[in-house]
């Protein structure tokens, strides 16, 4: 089978899951990457054995002829760059979040549509190792067949004191709209992959510590299409028992009409039916790469939907859906009001 060739475009702290996970794809591989720092991507390319890197993007491209571009850099880059992909003709992963607003996610997504490219946005958690075998057990029926609940709880413990966030993400201290724009932004798309379409939510957001600009703390309430409720309960401030809380984010309650599945801290899924004693759930996950290696699934998902033509799950048209709940938990915390969709 040929390898199909990525020219992949940033060199920072997230890219490296990115690179990791490429070089175990056997059919596929970054023939190059280019960043505006070219010492950057100089750095990446020796660390992952890429052979081609540097800051002219036009000069890489016609050097290795890739099949795809990886966008791995900031919101604010995103547009620029899917322009030039879309000109090239070249399918476009795009890492989240997408835009800084919600009219220049809509342009990245019409940019793709008019140029008649193929767009995948990077959203990396619904391929979590628990939520696609939590997806397994619903469409089973193990716990019933009418979805009551889901509760989200996670608590990160990242975000307190003078120097919060300067140790892995700094930029988080100025951005205006921190948490749900930055975090939980995976967790409604989470929501939409497990209960289907929101219908409306009712937001509190709130400001923690004070040396930050934007929110580090949400309690939302969704309501979805099939009668679903969802309640999304996170901040950055406090702290959670485990010692890895970046492995699942925090702790999830799925509750139907035949009992109910709880996912724990370090992976672990239990399932409990209506009248029975709870019992462990065994199914595969490691901690290699991002949270449960989640980033090379993606990544396999988008390579195999390029070789058979299937819709990304999280396409650019998909993807819409997830950025309009999105807006609408932040007018709801600035209205105090539900928002419908």
């Amino acid at each position: 089978m040929t390898r199909l060739r990525g020219l992949a475009i940033g060199a920072g702290y997230f890219s490296h899951f990115h690179y990791d996970a490429w070089q175990r794809l056997e059919d596929a591989e970054i023939a190059a990457i280019g960043d505006l720092d070219a010492a950057k991507a100089g750095q990446a390319a020796e660390q992952f054995g890429v052979k081609r890197w540097g800051a002219d993007l036009e000069r890489l491209a016609d050097e290795v002829s890739p099949d795809f571009v990886d966008i791995i850099t900031p919101p604010s880059t995103h547009l620029a760059l899917v322009r030039w992909a879309a000109q090239r003709g070249l399918p476009i992963l795009c890492q989240k979040p997408l835009a800084p607003t919600l009219d220049e996610a809509t342009e990245i997504v019409q940019t793709a549509r008019r140029s008649g490219v193929r767009l995948m946005i990077h959203e990396n958690f619904r391929f979590q190792p628990w939520y696609r075998e939590i997806k397994h057990l619903l469409a089973d029926g193990v716990i019933g067949s009418r979805l009551h609940s889901l509760a989200f709880r996670s608590r990160m413990g990242d975000g307190w004191g003078e120097e919060a966030y300067l140790d892995r993400q700094p930029y988080f201290r100025s951005m205006p709209r921190m948490l749900v724009y930055e975090n939980g932004v995976h967790f409604i798309d989470v929501f939409r992959f497990l209960a289907g379409d929101v219908t409306s939510v009712f937001a509190v957001l709130r400001q923690l510590n004070p040396v930050i600009v934007g929110e580090d703390a949400a309690v939302v309430v969704f309501r979805f299409a099939r009668g679903t409720v969802g309640i999304w309960d996170a901040n950055r401030y406090n702290e959670c028992h485990d010692a890895d809380p970046r492995y699942t984010f925090g702790e999830m309650l799925v509750e139907a009409d035949g009992g109910s599945i709880r996912l724990s801290l370090d992976g672990r899924i239990a399932v409990q039916p209506l009248g029975e004693s709870e019992r462990k759930h065994s199914y595969e996950h490691v901690r290699r790469g991002f949270s449960g290696d989640c980033v090379f699934f993606a990544l396999r998902h988008f390579i195999d939907c390029l070789r058979t033509g299937e819709a990304f799950e999280t396409d650019g048209k998909d993807y819409l859906k997830t950025l309009a709940v999105q807006e609408a938990v932040y007018e709801s915390s600035a209205r105090g009001a539900v928002v419908r969709i």
